[in-house]
């Protein structure tokens, strides 16, 4: 969906998201780029991340597809607060190493009452994702 342009930048995103989720604080994770029907967004590293075994857990990681889905959702159709996850699926590829997780949402499809998009998820490197998930959104 690279003919998309983005309403909102990485700023107003960042904005938004930190005034729909005052209690999060330093949790919420960054939006670090907006362009057409993408965005790449970073959560800082927290040990309250780490699994036994030390590595990023599975929840984590599913809140971090679920978080970036809602930016690239947000990102195109305005603050539209109350739109909400229809459906997760996700995929673990891999161990994702302690560090600063990074997310890319593109938009698959951007429709009247729902969108989908797909995240790729990692902690080294993006050749190495830890994760790929599907997400849905309801638009009200």
């Amino acid at each position: 969906m690279s003919d998309l342009e983005p309403r909102l930048d990485a700023a107003a995103l960042n904005a938004f998201l930190a005034r729909a989720f005052p209690e999060a604080g330093a949790q919420l994770p960054e939006v670090l780029e907006v362009g057409p029907g993408r965005v790449l967004v970073r959560q800082a590293f927290a040990t309250r991340a780490l699994r036994p075994g030390g590595l990023i857990s599975g929840p984590t990681q599913m809140a971090m597809a679920d978080t970036a889905a809602y930016a690239v959702l947000l990102a195109h159709i305005g603050e539209v607060a109350m739109a909400v996850t229809t459906s997760l699926t996700i995929h673990f590829l891999r161990g994702a190493k302690p560090g600063d997780l990074h997310a890319e949402a593109t938009l698959l499809k951007l429709g009247r009452r729902i969108a989908t998009a797909d995240i790729l998820i990692w902690s080294e490197t993006r050749e190495r994702a830890a994760a790929k998930a599907t997400v849905a959104y309801a638009i009200p």
